[in-house]
């Protein structure tokens, strides 16, 4: 599992991975609940699908606790 995560903190993937699931959770639920007044917030999706991704791309394993 270490090589696949090559430098990176399991911890941080793990989180940008959720953040992604839950950003775009909250928007299919938006879209699929049958009332036309709910809608997604593109913006919050994309906001949280940045930073998902730079989660997942942190290189932060090889730092020490202060």
């Amino acid at each position: 599992m270490s090589e696949m995560l090559n430098g990176k903190s399991w911890k941080t993937t793990g989180a940008g991975i959720a953040a992604i699931l839950v950003a775009v959770g909250a928007a299919l639920s938006a879209l699929t609940d049958n009332d036309p007044i709910t809608t997604p917030d593109w913006a919050a999706v994309l906001a949280a699908g940045i930073a998902g991704i730079g989660l997942i791309f942190a290189k932060d394993n090889d730092k020490k606790a202060a």
